[in-house]
């Protein structure tokens, strides 16, 4: 039996990485993301949608997921970064359009992933460790990680026949570490946790995506023996291995 996985915002970045580790498994890989992934590898099976267009995201499930009874992974990586500002400058507006992305997205795509039928072994929504960390400048994004955590909680009890994480990817090289490794864009004596980055680029602390999606997919079975709904970091769980 073919084994199976659902990938958000797979066009780029981890879900890029993602999807290529899942592709050199053996998966058949469901993607979803805005741009699509450019591949004409037979186990892709790819479909564009604006994740934030909540009305259309469950004809584009309907699309992409028809026939299918079982899938081993689901993994809702999809999300934005958002302004890297003091939250006293930041507006309902902006923490609003990172929400709909990063939290509220999820919630369409788990209530269609729930009322489908599908039975899904392992649910892993992409978190981050700025969910707890609360540091300066990453305001609405930290708060939307935040609520992912909670979220991927709350769900946990709801489907009772999946196993439910949020997962802080540590460190990767991606889109996103353009903006927050540039100084023109973001100020780190405002923002000094960025120097972390900044000092990390480059070097093994910091993976590609490439290397990051493998070293994710690897992890992925292990987290099973976490308790359904928790959220925790790849740092931890390579540190204890």
């Amino acid at each position: 039996m073919s084994r199976t996985v659902l990938i958000t915002g797979n066009s780029s970045g981890l879900g890029k990485g993602l999807t290529e580790a899942y592709l050199e498994k053996g998966f058949e890989v469901y993607g979803m993301s805005r741009r699509g992934y450019a591949s004409s590898k037979h186990k892709l099976n790819d479909i564009r949608c604006d994740l934030t267009d909540y009305e259309s995201v469950p004809l584009a499930l309907e699309t992409l997921l028809m026939g299918i009874s079982h899938l081993d992974v689901a993994i809702l990586n999809a999300g934005i970064l958002g302004k890297m500002q003091d939250m006293a400058d930041t507006s309902l507006e902006e923490i609003r359009r990172v929400m709909e992305a990063n939290v509220w997205s999820n919630k369409v795509l788990l209530d269609w992933l729930l009322k489908s039928g599908i039975r899904i072994d392992q649910i892993v929504l992409i978190s981050s460790g700025a969910a707890v960390n609360g540091n300066r400048g990453w305001g609405a994004y930290a708060l939307s990680k935040a609520t992912l955590n909670m979220l991927t909680q709350l769900y946990a009890h709801e489907f009772p026949h999946s196993h439910l994480v949020a997962l802080a990817p540590g460190l990767v090289d991606t889109a996103m570490q353009d903006v927050l490794c540039d100084p023109v864009q973001v100020d780190d004596g405002q923002f000094p946790s960025v120097k972390k980055l900044r000092a990390a680029r480059g070097t093994e602390n910091m993976p590609s995506a490439t290397v990051a999606g493998q070293m994710i997919a690897d992890l992925i079975p292990s987290l099973k023996q976490l308790p359904s709904g928790s959220f925790t970091d790849v740092r931890t769980l390579m540190q204890g291995q």
